[in-house]
């Protein structure tokens, strides 16, 4: 349970009665009830306020059920359907119209309005999500509970003393000196007044429609000891939420860590046991140049592919590269001893590396007609989405060969700092989409869904996120390029396909006890 949780079931134990114990001796709430509505006749004979022409009051009767009397015509009806839980004794049901008065604030030009207060504008100017500024008049005075009646946090609430400035979005709630205006302020709160917002692009609050909710109404020493309680409770409440918080991130801080240690010891063969009957990865790597020479005869591939390089350890315990007759040392290169069966190679060796489709601002379009395009933000850690506000382009602004097949890996090749190495898997054919040309797509000779499995795993690890951030080039003031050239020659250390499968596995399994 969050703090936001804690403190609504905090405020619907109150509305129910069970937050402090009720005491017999205290004057029942429908006394008070009649003492509001003598106020209100009072007000109406004065002209201060208007007569509810659908006055009504609420009782239950003597077949416990509850029922509504309206005053001018006389109809009684049945509410049993209407009232949503039982109330202690003493206490009553009324809605709010019973219980208070609401009235919404006046328009003001936002050039009365200023930013500071000063002795020509002494005065808070209240709108329906607080305090918009200061003005040189008021419009109420007093200590009232304020009701945000316009916006995306309608219904929301405030408290306001002494002389304001109430706008046509602050709805005012009066308890005719009655009802204290912060047990007013609480209770409806645990109402949720947002519910009865009307679901709109702007949605707003109705005070015709909000003084007929149902309230349930404790006696009046009842009601100050539920806001003495509240008030003794809530910063408590803040307390746990600071510390629920720190403990939410600090889960998500380890979560994240572990994700990172289990990608790291699973590329360096430590996350499973290695077994000799699996074959090599040096197999692997042979199954793959002889895809590649079948693709090369296919006309898919260019000739330029076969030009592997072989990577070795020597009898001087140092690694070699061997490229036709060239072999040069790139001891330094090598960031880790790996075990038997396993073997370094480069990425270009394995795969292609497509850029995504390049095109002109006015040619995208929203009609969801054509080529489907996903960007950056599309991509999520281990997570492909597909979302609402995509970009399509005709199927002639498209090359065939970079819409999007089952085992694609897609990354960034600009992005911010912190989203590098964000990588993500295609796991199914995806005919009628592509990338933006700022997006990589990672395309295996070998398909494969373990060794295409693996190699996420592989490019989201710590170590080759670390090499991407070398690599790249700033990119005005937040973003970076990751160059294509350079993040082919990256080394990688391969197991078995067999051992690929078990790592895979495994880190999903693990992956799965950290959500």
């Amino acid at each position: 349970m969050n703090g936001k949780q804690l403190k609504n079931s905090i405020l619907q134990w109150a509305i129910q009665g069970k937050l402090v114990p009720q005491d017999p001796n205290d004057e029942p709430a429908s006394v008070l009830l009649e003492r509001i509505r003598a106020e209100k006749a009072k007000l109406v004979k004065e002209k201060k306020i208007k007569k509810d022409k659908n006055e009504s009051i609420i009782y239950r009767g003597e077949d416990n059920s509850y029922y509504e009397k309206f005053i001018a015509t006389g109809e009684v009806k049945c509410i049993d359907e209407e009232i949503p839980f039982e109330i202690p004794k003493g206490w009553e049901w009324c809605r709010l119209k019973h219980m208070c008065s609401m009235q919404a604030g006046k328009n003001i030009s936002a050039s009365e309005i200023y930013d500071e207060k000063s002795v020509l504008h002494p005065y808070r100017c209240v709108g329906g999500n607080g305090l918009r500024g200061f003005t040189n008049t008021f419009n109420a005075e007093g200590h009232f509970a304020i009701i945000g009646r316009q916006g995306a946090l309608c219904g929301c609430l405030n408290i306001e003393s002494g002389k304001f400035y109430a706008t046509e979005h602050a709805v005012v709630v009066n308890g005719f000196g009655i009802i204290p205006s912060l047990f007013i302020y609480y209770f409806f709160t645990a109402l949720n007044l947002n519910q009865y917002a009307t679901a709109t692009a702007q949605p707003g609050l109705a005070v015709s429609n909000i003084v007929e909710v149902f309230i349930p109404l404790p006696p009046l020493p009842e009601q100050l000891c539920i806001v003495s309680k509240i008030e003794k409770l809530l910063p408590l409440v803040k307390t746990y939420e600071q510390a629920q918080n720190g403990l939410n991130e600090l889960n998500a801080s380890l979560n994240e860590q572990l994700r990172k240690s289990i990608l790291q010891e699973a590329i360096q063969g430590k996350l499973v046991p290695q077994i000799a009957e699996e074959g090599t990865a040096e197999k692997l790597l042979t199954e793959i140049r002889e895809e590649k020479e079948r693709l090369i005869k296919e006309g898919k591939l260019k000739k330029s592919a076969l030009a592997d390089s072989i990577i070795y350890k020597g009898d001087d315990n140092k690694y070699y590269e061997q490229v036709g007759k060239n072999i040069n040392e790139i001891t330094d290169e090598i960031a880790f001893d790996l075990p038997d069966g396993w073997i370094w190679c480069r990425l270009k060796d394995i795969c292609s590396i497509f850029t995504g489709a390049t095109f002109k601002k006015e040619e995208a379009t929203t009609t969801k007609q054509g080529i489907r395009i996903l960007r950056g933000g599309n991509i999520s850690p281990f997570e492909l989405k597909i979302k609402d506000d995509d970009i399509f382009l005709t199927e002639d602004k498209v090359k065939k060969d970079i819409l999007l097949k089952e085992n694609d890996i897609l990354t960034p090749a600009v992005t911010s700092l912190e989203n590098i190495g964000k990588m993500a898997r295609v796991d199914k054919n995806m005919p009628y989409t592509t990338v933006g040309g700022f997006v990589f797509i990672i395309r295996l000779h070998l398909i494969d869904q373990w060794l295409s499995k693996y190699i996420l795993c592989l490019l989201s690890s710590p170590f080759m996120i670390e090499f991407m951030k070398s690599i790249t080039n700033k990119s005005g003031q937040a973003f970076y390029n990751i160059g294509k050239e350079r993040l082919s020659a990256a080394l990688l250390p391969i197991p078995s396909l067999m051992e690929q499968q078990r790592i895979v596995a495994q880190i999903e399994k693990l992956f799965e006890q950290l959500r």
